[in-house]
């Protein structure tokens, strides 16, 4: 099964439901195997840096991009997951994701382009304000 959630408690709350769950029928057996294999990309780990792209966003003269919390399916979960603030949705503007649908909006791409390239420049000059922080401290 793929189960989406938004944070740590509901993946715990979930995985603890579905170990309960018990067969309906006497003759009928239930297996359950594995459990969560990624945590969940909480918004909350990466605020500053996510308000860290909007404001470079302005400062382009481009839209904030999207805030992304992703429950499960991202890469971007495992970093996260270890205390890495990781934005997730920064590649290309478009729709449709994984469908016949999927599209991506060709006249969006300079822009975005141009935003993911500041904002590296931004960390990378590491003249960032004292009190602004990225990194949370990896538990113990």
């Amino acid at each position: 099964m793929d189960v989406r959630v938004r944070d740590l408690a509901e993946q715990q709350r979930v995985d603890v439901a579905m170990r309960a769950l018990s067969p309906g029928a006497a003759r009928a057996r239930l297996t359950l195997d594995g459990g969560p294999n990624r945590p969940p990309l909480e918004a909350s780990a990466s605020a500053a840096l996510y308000a860290h792209a909007v404001a470079v966003a302005g400062r382009l003269g481009l839209p904030a991009p999207p805030q992304a919390a992703v429950g499960g399916a991202s890469d971007g979960n495992f970093t996260a997951g270890v205390g890495t603030p990781t934005l997730d949705g920064l590649g290309a503007v478009g729709g449709g994701a994984h469908a016949e649908s999927e599209h991506v909006v060709v006249s969006e791409l300079p822009g975005r382009a141009a935003l993911v390239a500041a904002l590296m420049v931004d960390l990378l000059a590491d003249d960032r304000p004292a009190h602004v922080t990225y990194a949370k401290p990896v538990p113990a």
